[in-house]
């Protein structure tokens, strides 16, 4: 795939932030570690990788604005551009050694999401999309799946922890959406659940409770692939709610209606 500069620069830094966590998570019994809150940790890898990213995201685009996880929002000059970032997701699968982690990157231009690279740095594996322009696997083109039955469709989601307020509505969509599926997953990277729908390994999936950087990128890249997406409220709004639906275009009312209860 041949992208904008905009996106080769999106790749660059996220390549350059994943070398750096991948070494970092090869000692990963050394990190110094904090606490933000519950079941909410960060690490020195978290914050190296964001100043890795910023760097090179504010060199070739100095007048954007920037929205980030472990750092303050910045308004740019240019009030119709900002990067929006998370340099670890799946923070807690790091911190145990489990490699399903991600970088994800998005440039949003007038409220909208226009390119977005999540990087499974692990695995070597780099999802990327441009508006009008489709979306990647490395270079191989990405399709969502094509299952119409929920009996045969594999969805994901994330479990609430440590107490969080969501625990009960969480509950009752699993028991609507189980007893019809194929099986529902929790791995723990919101940005590789979106991923992996663009790339037809989810047939679905949705959450409460999530932020712009969680989702940013993997909304364009599903959106490329082919797949449809929603808020969980149809009057709201994906990224100011941080609730989402996403599914290839067949499932896509059958799963949104058993999410809703509807």
């Amino acid at each position: 795939m041949e992208g904008s500069a905009n996106l080769n620069v999106m790749i660059k830094a996220a390549r350059m932030a994943g070398r750096s966590l991948v070494k970092d998570f090869r000692e990963v019994e050394n990190l110094q570690v904090s606490m933000k809150g519950a079941g909410d940790f960060v690490s020195k890898a978290d914050i190296a990788a964001e100043k890795i990213i910023r760097d090179v995201l504010m060199e070739a685009r100095p007048n954007y604005g920037w929205l980030a996880e472990e750092s303050d929002e910045v308004a740019g000059k240019d009030p119709t551009r900002r990067w929006i970032v998370d340099p670890l997701d799946g923070t807690t699968n790091f911190l145990h050694g489990l490699p399903h982690w991600a970088i994800s990157i998005a440039l949003e231009h007038k409220g909208e999401v226009v390119a977005g690279v999540i990087y499974d740095a692990a695995k070597d594996e780099m999802f990327m999309a441009e508006k009008g322009e489709g979306a990647w696997l490395n270079q191989s083109r990405l399709r969502v799946s094509g299952r119409s039955r929920p009996i045969e469709s594999l969805f994901a989601t994330g479990l609430p922890f440590a107490g969080r307020a969501d625990l009960p509505d969480t509950l009752q969509d699993l028991a609507r959406i189980l007893p019809g599926c194929a099986g529902v997953r929790r791995f723990g990277a919101v940005s590789l659940d979106l991923a992996y729908v663009a790339a037809g390994r989810f047939d679905g999936f949705w959450e409460r409770r999530l932020n712009a950087w969680d989702i940013a990128a993997g909304m364009i890249i599903v959106r490329e692939a082919g797949g449809f997406i929603a808020p969980l409220n149809p009057e709201g709004s994906i990224l100011e709610d941080g609730e989402i639906i996403a599914a290839n275009e067949v499932i896509f009312d059958k799963f949104s209606a058993l999410v809703r209860g509807s």
